[in-house]
């Protein structure tokens, strides 16, 4: 058995596609969290956000740990939205490249469909430039992983129809992903800075070179993703404020529109008959 489909929420879509572009040099992983039906279609409405714990241009990987621990989110998930979810897949960035997944990351996804059949993989291709229109493309792909004919150790991607769920609103453990992105940006450039530290007395230079990459590091997370995040939710927040404005005014409106017909159907009922004289 093997996924029919994959089904993407737009909310969980934007925060992957966010996640994507947060870092230009390097790739970068989360989990896919949803259900499957009874027509082995991926439905996905979550994500986890992956810490990254080697940084690498070419390849991501998942621990054991960061499985297990994506596994208990989906039960938590799971008590809390009344319905089944689970991990489905998994999804990272191609800063640079194209969107068709490298030989490890067929191999990769070859491993995880060992565990689940209908286990996904979603590949975000970003910061690449159209030559003829010289405008930013982005390009997203869904696959798994098949055996060669007549090879039972090597695969090839079979692509996925990938479809996305149009949504008007977020959902707040969505939310909550995307706002815990600059933290674990931040968090991954003090891990490794502190690996960088000398044990004993180590050269000078080299502890301010350091000292002033991290700064860099922190600066550039700061001004290409805190600061328009926090513009992009302010903005969701007034948006917000206006329809609840909208909709406190409708709702006044219809209440005065109710009030008015039950006054005009109380005082129908309540209107005399007048009398009629029969004329022989």
């Amino acid at each position: 058995m093997t996924a029919a489909g994959c089904v993407l929420a737009s909310d969980v879509f934007s925060v992957c596609l966010t996640h994507a572009f947060s870092t230009e040099g390097e790739e970068v992983m989360g989990l896919l969290i949803g259900q499957l039906d009874e027509k082995s279609v991926a439905h996905v409405s979550a994500l986890v956000i992956l810490q990254r714990s080697d940084k690498r241009p070419d390849r991501c990987e998942i621990s054991p740990e960061q499985l297990t621990d994506a596994a208990m989110f989906a039960d938590s998930l799971e008590h809390k939205l009344k319905r089944p979810m689970r991990v489905i897949g998994w999804y990272h960035s191609h800063p640079h490249i194209t969107v068709w997944p490298s030989h490890v990351d067929v191999r990769t996804q070859a491993d995880y469909q060992m565990m689940d059949p209908c286990f996904v993989g979603v590949i975000f291709s970003v910061f690449n430039i159209d030559k003829q229109t010289q405008e930013s493309q982005i390009t997203v792909t869904c696959f798994q992983s098949v055996t060669k004919y007549n090879s039972a150790n090597e695969y090839e991607r079979r692509e996925v129809p990938l479809y996305i769920d149009k949504k008007l609103t977020f959902e707040v453990h969505n939310l909550q992903s995307l706002v815990s992105l600059p933290k674990v940006l931040l968090t991954e450039e003090s891990i490794a800075y502190r690996a960088s530290l000398p044990s004993g007395d180590g050269n000078l230079v080299t502890q301010l070179h350091n000292a002033s990459v991290y700064s860099a590091s922190v600066c550039h997370v700061l001004d290409t993703l805190v600061t328009p995040l926090m513009k992009s939710l302010n903005n969701r927040l007034e948006k917000n404020k206006e329809t609840k404005r909208r909709l406190e005014q409708e709702k006044r409106n219809l209440q005065s529109e109710i009030e008015a017909a039950n006054m005009s159907n109380y005082s129908a009922l309540n209107r005399k008959p007048q009398n009629v004289s029969l004329l022989d």
